[in-house]
Parts: C-alpha cells; sequence; structure tokens
C-alpha cells in the first residue's frame, strides 16, 4: 500500500471513530465503534489497490451514514440509561 492510500485509510479509520463517538446513545456509540475497529481490523491485511479503494469508497458510505444517523440521533434523544 502507498503512503497516501495509508494516510488516507488512517484518516478515514480516525474520522469513523471521531462521529462514532458523537452517538447520544451508549449502545449505539459502542456498537459503532466495534465495528468500526473490527472493519479495519479485518481489511488489515488488503494489499491489492482495486479492493482497498472499494473498501475505500465504503468507508466514505459508510461515515456518511455515520454522520447522519448521529444527527438524527440528536434531534431525537432518548432518556440517559445508567451507565451513561
Amino acid at each position: 500500500m502507498a503512503a497516501s492510500t495509508r494516510t488516507q485509510v488512517i484518516s478515514l479509520y480516525k474520522m469513523m471513530l471521531k462521529e462514532s463517538s458523537k452517538f447520544p446513545s451508549y449502545n449505539y456509540r459502542t456498537y459503532a465503534m466495534r465495528r468500526v475497529r473490527d472493519a479495519f481490523r479485518a481489511n488489515r491485511k488488503v494489499e491489492d489497490q482495486k479492493t482497498v479503494v472499494r473498501l475505500m469508497e465504503e468507508g466514505q458510505q459508510t461515515l456518511a451514514l455515520i454522520q447522519r444517523q448521529v444527527s438524527i440521533g440528536r434531534m431525537y434523544e432518548a432518556q440517559k440509561t445508567v451507565v451513561e
């Protein structure tokens, strides 16, 4: 993997974790963060450039989805749980 691609992947990972941590609900927040970490760990060894590009596009779409869900979650906040 090229250095610029590696930087882009790390940047996407950090952005996804940061957005996932903004979920108002504890359960959604931990689930999203766990899914992001697991997805990146599962694809850590990918070397094929086409596969990396496809995964980056999927990651961008997932980031947009997380951002939308966070904003919707903030509009309709539920009562805090004991864990929070």
